[in-house]
């Protein structure tokens, strides 16, 4: 494995953040080039990158480090009282591993999905193109999760395995559905398919303590932040 201190990365020009108003941001991946294995992956993913479609990133802005990657150990993960509710809420509803979400259906769902919940996003407008280029298969380690109430695929979950853990790339669902809370109900599905596949870790990106949007991560406890190089477990996030 091509040892991490010697990969070449890039950097993209400040662009405006989209998570905190009135700051830029820049962001640090690696060479697009570099096939990048299973080994390596879970390397960079330990020391705080994260993959969107055939890039994996980090952020690298010059005056700020709001953006903390989190992770949350499956087995010692306890669900709260309200996250208890929901997964009773839900426990109609049927997991299946999908082969492909490369469907028209599939993509419909992910389509009014964007367009109702983040139609002031940079993912708005969606368009297939987008679709595959952002939830593709490139690492060949991405797992597909489809949630089913009857024969109504409700919601999809994204994932890519490592060695240790698995890392969430992206939940879509049907809005329809908002008292079941399909995103977090994806979280804690997917840290228990984490426990059960041997896995120590569910990866859950980036948290800001200045965005509303990341508020939901603190609520999965404990919860593990990487900081000045290393992870520690905290109770809380402040």
């Amino acid at each position: 494995m091509q040892p991490v201190n010697d990969l070449k990365i890039y950097a993209t020009y400040p662009h405006p953040c989209s998570y905190i108003d009135g700051e830029e941001a820049t962001t640090a991946f690696v060479d697009p080039q570099l096939q990048v294995g299973r080994e390596l992956y879970s390397r960079l993913s330990e020391i705080g990158f994260r993959r969107s479609g055939p890039h994996i990133y980090k952020p690298h802005c010059k005056h700020c480090s709001a953006c903390i990657p989190c992770r949350v150990p499956s087995t010692a993960f306890s669900p709260n009282r309200t996250q208890r509710k929901l997964l009773n809420r839900n426990g109609d509803l049927k997991l299946t591993q999908l082969d492909t979400i490369n469907t028209d259906a599939i993509y419909r769902l992910y389509h009014d999905y964007i367009c109702q919940r983040h139609a002031e996003g940079d993912m708005f407008p969606p368009s297939r193109e987008q679709y595959e280029s952002f939830l593709t298969r490139e690492t060949g380690l991405t797992r597909y999760f489809g949630f089913c109430l009857d024969e109504q695929m409700v919601a999809v979950a994204v994932a890519d395995q490592l060695d240790h853990g698995l890392s969430a790339v992206y939940t879509f669902y049907d809005c329809n559905f908002s008292r079941r809370s399909l995103g977090t109900w994806a979280i804690l599905r997917q840290i228990e398919l984490a426990r059960e596949m041997g896995l120590d870790y569910l990866y859950l990106g980036y948290w800001i303590a200045q965005s509303p949007k990341m508020a939901y991560k603190s609520a999965f406890q404990p919860l593990e932040i990487f900081r000045d190089g290393h992870w520690s477990r905290v109770v809380a996030v402040e």
